[in-house]
């Protein structure tokens, strides 16, 4: 039998029927394989409700942190919550069937902390010469790049989505020091901790929507052996100061066709390397 391993995967983005064919396709290899899931799983709270309940009764343990998609306000969903509000309930869902979240405990993979973040992001990653997150915007705006946050995102009770960010980091940062200081960990966010892998985006307006400067030395502060994130729908492999960073998204229907495949098989195991 094969060695139980700890996989990984993002961006399922369930709300396209063919990307909820394949989530439904996910099965571990042995069944004591645990599963990552680094947000971006739909809009709807039914949505995500059906597709971790699915996982959690094929893997022995999931772990999920929010992606922005999860955290929305869509016209359509029966659950009009937003901000906080709308992460706390997406938290006790989660809960409710058995699914680790970034406000529990983190879970233990033979001596490693799997530690699922929810920072978010403050516009902090800007293009040279932008020194305001007014300038950023409004260049980005200029240049036809809109993140579908600016409109659906919404941060109450914080005063603006960066505030919200400085909140999280704060709290994230707390939970990952009182960790005993030999344990390692996986550190598990939507957005990847350092700018680096947004050097080849397309738009590169658009990666003041992808993270924050407040987390450019926690895989190496917090002792990653390995950093899982999604959001960029790139997926690969990256090495920043000696730490392996995993981009590991599905992404739509349209970019994973591009990649040349009518089948893709979106889990990456990350654990044992």
């Amino acid at each position: 039998m094969s060695t139980p391993g700890l996989y990984a995967v993002s961006d399922l983005h369930v709300t396209y029927p063919e990307n909820r064919a394949i989530a439904e396709s996910l099965h571990p290899v042995t069944p004591d394989d645990w599963l990552i899931v680094a947000g971006d799983v739909a809009e709807k709270v039914t949505d995500i409700q059906r597709t971790l309940a699915l996982l959690a009764t094929r893997w022995s343990t999931v772990i999920w942190a929010p992606g922005n998609h999860e955290l929305w306000t869509v016209r359509d969903d029966t659950v009009q919550l937003r901000g906080e509000e709308r992460y706390r309930h997406l938290v006790e869902v989660a809960r409710d069937l058995g699914v680790h979240t970034p406000e529990d405990p983190y879970p233990m993979w033979h001596g490693t902390a799997v530690a699922p973040l929810f920072v978010g992001y403050d516009y902090s990653w800007r293009l040279p010469g932008l020194t305001t997150k007014e300038d950023s915007l409004r260049n980005a705006e200029a240049a036809g790049v809109v993140c579908t946050d600016e409109f659906l995102l919404h941060p109450d009770p914080h005063p603006s989505r960066d505030a919200w960010c400085a909140d999280r980091a704060r709290i994230t940062a707390a939970r990952l020091a009182a960790l005993p200081p030999d344990v390692p960990t996986v550190l598990a966010n939507h957005y990847p901790l350092v700018r680096e892998p947004t050097d080849i985006l397309w738009k590169p307006e658009f990666a003041q929507w992808c993270g924050t400067t407040r987390t450019a030395d926690w895989h190496l502060r917090f002792r990653a052996t390995v950093m899982v994130y999604g959001h960029l729908h790139i997926p690969r492999t990256t090495w920043h100061d000696g730490v392996r960073f995993e981009e590991v998204s599905l992404g739509y229907p349209r970019e994973w066709r591009h990649r040349g495949t009518t089948a893709p098989s979106p889990v990456r195991r990350i654990l044992p390397a």
